[in-house]
């Protein structure tokens, strides 16, 4: 099978000749500028410009050299654009290693701390001396909201007004002609399943203009206030969705929506709640983006959600990642048995908290073989880290994870030939 086919195949839940793997299709399956560079070396692979497309979380652009060593079997939409080097400018990473970062959200120096400008000029995001990535600043609704105008507000939010590759296009017909162009390039070019990161959040949206805890006593104390704003965006993203969709939806193959709904602990808001108030604005979005393109529906969505997912189905996704199985509620085993034939784990393959980050590279191979035994049977199982390679995780651990990953996928296609 080709990329493509062996991740369209366990979108269908039946089993592909081997595991899929997913390293870097979207912006939560990646890896972390810093231990990029220090992979590329382990690797002993030649050097090269390393370009940071995410400079908030300061993500690196994943090779073609890396991806063939590891045979991932997506690729992001964003990787048809800003190809050229006028679209780069040169940085440095906060351990040093010269960088590159797209001209057009370039970080300004402050006092003892980086910053990124919004396109109004505000200043969005801080990133001080020894961190590793941007942390938001501002809230547009913090003291005075405007719920009719959300969407409007959005860009002066740190990761709605910094641009990662494609970058600006324009406007109009213009720009959603040059998104066409892109698409349709990168179609032609790769065997890979096609992801575009389209967004559609909502809770997080709420948060980015209101801070997390003034959108929590919105939500809880004036729901009715609430929906006026998550209808003001819930038409913003579908007005987006027809534009977008418009342009590439024959090119991808997935469409990434995004909303982050949990925490360590479980779910951020009730399952009423989510009913109530998020559920049907996602099933309309995720309904017309059906209509609108031959595209499954996949959601970012972090944390603990269990308690969700049966809504989560209902409202029409088709798959989720990370997969955060160090939560509450998310042990791979009850997941794959409860909802497996329903749903899609992309994600889940090797946990990031524990043992990538901590664990040797023995304790790796040992977990991910667990891991890809529980999720990988009858499909719906593309793997993926939980979320992305952090700057302090060693390039050995990433080896060890992919290769086992690798070994796992060969060994169990001889054992079906047999």
């Amino acid at each position: 099978m080709t990329g493509r086919q062996r991740i369209l195949t366990a979108l269908e839940h039946r089993e592909p000749d081997r595991v899929p793997i997913d390293f870097g299709a979207h912006r939560s399956s990646g890896i972390a500028a810093v231990a990029y560079a220090k992979l590329r070396k382990y690797l002993g692979l030649p050097e090269r410009p390393i370009r940071v497309y995410d400079p908030i979380q300061q993500l690196a652009i994943i090779d073609e050299d890396v991806l063939n060593r590891f045979q991932v079997d997506a690729i992001e939409l964003g990787r048809a654009f800003a190809l050229e080097d006028e679209h780069w400018v040169d940085w440095v990473l906060p351990d040093g290693t010269p960088c590159q970062m797209p001209r057009w959200a370039a970080p300004e120096r402050g006092d003892g701390e980086w910053v990124l400008r919004g396109p109004t000029g505000k200043v969005l995001g801080r990133m001080p001396d020894g961190a590793l990535y941007f942390e938001q600043c501002y809230w547009p609704f913090l003291e005075r909201d405007d719920p009719d105008h959300a969407a409007d507000a959005l860009q002066d939010t740190i990761w709605c007004g910094i641009p990662s590759p494609p970058g600006p296009l324009g406007t109009g017909a213009d720009g959603a002609q040059r998104l066409r162009e892109g698409a349709k390039r990168l179609r032609e070019s790769t065997d890979r399943a096609i992801l575009g990161l389209f967004g559609g959040n909502l809770m997080e949206c709420g948060q980015f203009l209101y801070r997390n805890d003034h959108f929590y006593m919105l939500l809880a104390g004036e729901p009715q206030r609430a929906e006026r704003v998550l209808d003001n965006l819930t038409e913003n993203h579908l007005k987006n969705l027809e534009v977008f969709l418009g342009a590439v939806g024959q090119y991808i193959d997935i469409i990434v929506f995004g909303d982050d709904l949990g925490m360590q602990s479980g779910p951020q808001i009730s399952p009423r709640m989510y009913r109530q108030l998020f559920k049907p604005r996602h099933a309309a979005m995720w309904r017309r983006a059906k209509e609108l393109a031959p595209v499954k529906v996949m959601l970012h969505c972090c944390g603990g959600v269990r308690e969700l997912l049966d809504d989560l189905i209902d409202a029409g996704l088709d798959a989720i990642n990370p997969v955060q199985i160090s939560c509450k509620g998310m042990e791979p085993a009850g997941l794959k048995r409860d909802f497996g034939s329903r749903i899609t784990f992309w994600g889940g393959g090797c946990d990031t908290h524990r043992f990538l980050s901590f664990g040797s590279p023995q304790e790796i191979r040992e977990h991910v073989r667990q891991q890809l035994g529980i999720l990988s049977p009858g499909g719906g199982f593309v793997f993926q880290q939980v979320h992305n390679i952090l700057a302090n995780i060693p390039p050995q651990n990433v080896e060890a994870m992919f290769d086992t990953v690798l070994e796992f996928r060969y060994a169990s296609a001889g054992s079906a030939a047999s």
